[in-house]
């Protein structure tokens, strides 16, 4: 049964700030890593439980259809995960999305229960210290629209933002995350130029 929880995982990041790299700045990722990482032995939930989970959800129109949903802005209730793993039901009204992020080094997936959503992420692997702005290599950018029934799985170094593009429709979707997420670093983008704006932990979203 969902439970209502004050804010989801996903607000909206900070709005793109033009940026440079530093002198000397940070690696600079490469394009062909894998998108999609198998979650290290051990992890407690596999990507493809939490796949699993994720699309079960989705698929049960009554709770899906517990989810209030508001015109002006996104609304979720916070779902009890396979084994410990944190999991959300986010409604998303037209035009919105959650601006770059990643999970904390969490691996994770999400289903679309209703509507359409449509995923842009980054096919490289980030250094997770010691960068404030890092310009991105040609060819790292993917894009996946994802409408109902879909679902993607992604491993801990997964960067990302989610976007409902519609103009008039809600989406509906399922996320799920394990271990449960220990925080959320948000980007702002401007061309290939990523900026570090903010870590977020669990008492700023749960």
């Amino acid at each position: 049964m969902a439970t209502p929880s004050p804010a989801p995982p996903g607000r909206a990041a900070a709005p793109g700030i033009a940026a440079a790299p530093p002198p000397g700045g940070a690696p600079l990722p490469t394009p062909g890593r894998p998108e999609v990482t198998p979650a290290p032995r051990g992890s407690g939930v596999s990507l493809t439980e939490l796949l699993d989970y994720v699309r079960r959800v989705a698929a049960d129109a009554a709770l899906v259809a517990t989810l209030p949903l508001d015109p002006e802005g996104r609304t979720w209730s916070r779902l009890e995960g396979p084994a410990g793993s944190e999991a959300w039901l986010i409604g998303w009204p037209p035009g919105t999305g959650t601006g770059w992020h990643d999970h904390g080094g969490s691996h994770g997936a999400f289903a679309i229960a209703d509507g359409e959503l449509i995923e842009q992420s980054l096919a490289a692997q980030l250094p997770t210290e010691g960068w404030k702005t890092l310009e991105l290599a040609e060819g790292v950018d993917r894009q996946h629209t994802l409408p109902r029934g879909n679902g993607r799985a992604f491993g801990p170094h997964h960067v990302h933002q989610v976007l409902n593009l519609s103009a008039q429709r809600h989406a509906i979707s399922v996320h799920a995350y394990y271990p449960p997420l220990p925080l959320m670093r948000r980007y702002s983008r401007t061309g290939p130029v990523l900026r570090l704006e903010q870590v977020e932990h669990p008492g700023e979203w749960a």
